[in-house]
C-alpha cells in the first residue's frame, strides 16, 4: 500500500479559547476521525491569510476539506440585506480572516486541481467563491421552508434530501433519497457556475452540489454537502461512503 494521504482540514476560529482565553483554532474532532476512520491523515490548516503560505499548504496535502462553522461575511454575496436578516448573522470572530483564507484556498484547489470535499459552511462558501448568493436567513427568505436549524438533534435524519440520478452523491450513497441532519439557517438556493444541484430538500434548499458534468474532469473529486456527514459516520454507513471515496481519490497517484 502506498503512504496515506494528507488531508488539509480548515478550522473554525473561536474568540476565546482553553489557552489563555486567546482567539484561537477550533476543529470538531469527528471530522478528524471521518478522515482517519477513511485512511487519510488530517492536517489542520494554518490561521494565516498569505496567500504563498495557503498556496503550499494546498500543494503539500493530497486534499482539502472544508468545515462548517460561524456564517460568511454577508457583503461577500449580498451588499444590501435588511437589518432583521443582518441581525440573525453570526460572523468569525477574526474580523473575515477565515472568508478571506477560505476564498484562497479555494481558488488554489481549483488551480492546482486537487480532490475537495465541502461540508455545510464550506459548502457555502464554494458558491460564494464563484460569484453565487446565498439565503442569508431561511426562516425569513424562505417561504414554507422545513427548519433547517435542528441543533437539538445534530447526530439525526430529521429530512430527506432528492438526489439527482446518476450524480457522484447517488452512486455512492446507493440511493435517490438521503437522510441528512441539519444544523443551519443559511443555504444555497441557486448554484454557481461551475455547480450543479444534485441533491435538495423538498423546499429547494441545496443540500448536495457537484461540478457540471461537462466540467467534471477539472477536478479529480468535489462534492459539497450542506448537512453533516461527519457527525452519521458512526452509525450510518453512506457518510462513511463519502470520506471513503474522497480519502481513496486523495490517494491515488498524482500524474507527473
Amino acid at each position: 500500500m502506498g503512504r496515506p494521504p494528507l488531508i488539509l482540514v480548515t478550522p473554525s476560529i473561536e474568540q476565546r479559547g482553553v489557552e489563555f482565553h486567546d482567539l484561537s483554532a477550533s476543529l470538531s474532532v469527528r471530522y478528524n476521525e471521518a478522515i482517519l476512520q477513511a485512511g487519510g491523515i488530517p492536517v489542520t490548516a494554518p490561521t494565516t491569510t498569505d496567500r504563498a503560505v495557503l498556496a503550499e499548504c494546498v500543494r503539500r496535502t493530497d486534499g482539502v476539506l472544508l468545515t462548517g462553522g460561524d456564517d460568511i461575511n454577508p457583503e461577500l454575496y449580498e451588499k444590501k440585506l435588511p437589518k432583521k436578516i443582518l441581525q440573525t448573522v453570526e460572523q468569525t470572530p477574526d474580523g473575515g480572516a477565515r472568508d478571506v483564507r477560505e476564498l484562497v484556498l479555494i481558488e488554489e484547489i481549483f488551480r492546482q486541481h486537487k480532490p475537495v470535499l465541502a461540508i455545510c459552511r464550506g459548502h457555502q462558501m464554494l458558491n460564494v467563491a464563484f460569484g453565487g448568493k446565498l439565503v442569508a436567513d431561511i426562516g425569513q427568505q424562505v417561504p414554507g421552508a422545513l427548519n433547517h436549524r435542528r441543533l437539538d438533534q445534530p447526530l439525526a435524519l430529521v429530512h430527506e434530501a432528492a438526489l439527482t440520478p446518476g450524480s457522484l452523491v447517488s452512486k455512492i450513497c446507493h440511493t435517490r433519497v438521503l437522510g441528512v441532519n441539519s444544523t443551519h439557517h443559511q443555504a444555497v438556493l441557486v448554484p454557481a457556475e461551475p455547480f450543479i444541484a444534485t441533491g435538495c430538500s423538498r423546499d429547494g434548499i441545496v443540500e448536495v452540489m457537484e461540478l457540471k458534468p461537462d466540467l467534471a474532469a477539472t477536478l479529480p473529486f468535489l462534492l459539497s454537502v450542506q448537512f453533516h456527514p461527519e457527525r452519521l459516520v458512526q452509525k450510518h454507513a453512506r457518510y462513511r461512503a463519502m470520506f471513503e471515496q474522497f480519502v481513496a481519490v486523495c490517494a491515488k497517484p498524482k500524474k507527473q
